[in-house]
């Protein structure tokens, strides 16, 4: 293997490299970001509780949407995400409507790091202070308002660097799109290496392309952690006080 022609494959098929990058970071970040609002709907919802003097029927819709979202994560996270892309992509395209292929990616990647992300987000919830609980419910806070106003803000700034490490781990799943025929980095790589038939060279070239791509980002993700980690999200202490209650029901 020839550093120069590492180079010059680069070079001369720096468009082709160019769109399988913008292809791969357009979908790991949509997929990253919906899969992270569908992980807090889902861990958030399985997060609270529902009160002794509640409905039947609620009780019992709280109970089946906890089934049916372990059943979601435990075969989202139990398969492949290249199997699941097949699968997805052709039963729909086949059975139901000839759908765009770069949509489908972004379902199947958006979904499967929804099945992550609420084991991310439960974890986070768990990691937060109970004291936060119970001074949200002195305050007047519902069960509701408590986990999405209190709770869950204060469990994405814990699980922030898990959350981040999927982003990174999505970068690099997303090469295995290529099976629905995604033009993403890996799907580009491929095309070239078939055309010059210098695997070796261009696949080294894709792996330089992806650690740089992981590298950036991680160094991103580590600043706003920093950042984040100097925010307050919890209620101060002082709010709990008996005094201070008719104060912050009022608000």
């Amino acid at each position: 293997m020839s550093l120069q022609r590492c180079l010059e494959i680069f070079l001369k098929y720096l468009p082709s490299f160019l769109l399988g990058i913008r292809t791969t970071l357009v979908l790991s970040l949509a997929g990253t970001l919906i899969g992270l609002l569908l992980g807090l709907l889902v861990g958030g919802l399985k997060a609270i509780r529902i009160d002794d003097n509640a409905s039947a029927l609620l009780k019992y819709l709280k109970k089946l949407f906890n089934i049916l979202a372990t059943v979601y994560i435990e075969i989202f996270r139990g398969t492949p995400m290249m199997v699941q892309a097949v699968f997805i992509y052709y039963l729909v395209y086949m059975n139901i409507f000839p759908w765009n292929k770069f949509v489908a990616a972004l379902f199947v990647i958006s979904i499967n790091t929804g099945a992550y992300m609420s084991e991310i987000i439960r974890s986070g919830i768990q990691a937060v202070d109970r004291g936060q609980t119970e001074a949200a419910r002195a305050l007047g806070f519902t069960n509701t308002q408590t986990m999405f106003d209190v709770v869950l803000p204060q469990a994405v700034k814990n699980a922030f660097p898990a959350i981040g490490n999927e982003f990174i781990v999505n970068i690099k799943d997303s090469s295995v799109l290529m099976i629905i025929s995604i033009t993403e980095l890996m799907f580009q790589s491929s095309s070239i290496a078939g055309t010059t038939y210098r695997f070796t060279e261009t696949y080294f070239v894709t792996a330089c392309v992806y650690l740089l791509l992981t590298t950036v980002t991680s160094v991103i993700l580590h600043i706003v952690e920093n950042r984040m980690s100097h925010t307050n999200t919890s209620i101060p202490q002082s709010d709990t006080d008996p005094s201070n209650m008719k104060l912050a029901r009022g608000k």
